[in-house]
Parts: structure tokens; sequence; C-alpha cells
């Protein structure tokens, strides 16, 4: 695979894996229903997902920069949600 494949098939992935998220978020913001989500774990993976950041600008990989930005965006809304909707 030619060094420009790999970077598409990084970016896929990342696209796929990031936008997995945006139907909860969605919901999330339409329902404002948030008692089944644990502030815990939204906690933890928003820590784990801005340390994949930080990584990713580190080693300057623009599929885990980009995957793990729009990731922890749509985490901390619903982590947001969860705050003030309980």
């Amino acid at each position: 695979m030619t060094p420009a494949a790999i970077e598409m098939l990084g970016f896929a992935a990342a696209m796929l894996t990031s936008l997995c998220w945006l139907p909860h978020a969605w919901q999330t913001i339409h329902t404002r229903d948030t008692h089944a989500i644990s502030l815990w774990t939204q906690g933890l993976f928003a820590l784990g997902t801005a340390l994949w950041l930080g990584y990713g600008i580190q080693i300057l990989s623009w599929p885990v920069i980009a995957a793990n930005a729009l990731t922890l965006l749509l985490v901390l809304l619903i982590i947001t949600m969860k705050l003030r909707f309980g």
C-alpha cells in the first residue's frame, strides 16, 4: 500500500468510528434523556479521547487527530447534556 492509501484507510476508519457517536449525541440533544448515561463512563472516555488527541498531535497523524477531535466534541456534548439534564 502506498503512504497515501494508508492515510486514506486511516481517515476512513477514523470517520466511521467517530461518526458512530453522532446518533447518540443527536438523540440525547433531541430527547434530553440522559438517565441511562453513566457520567463516569463518559468522563473517562472523554479523558482517554483527549489523550489520544494529544498523542495524534504529537505524532502529527491527521487521521488520529480528526477522529479524536470529532469524538471528543460529541462526547463533551453528551456530558454537557448529562450535567444539565441529569
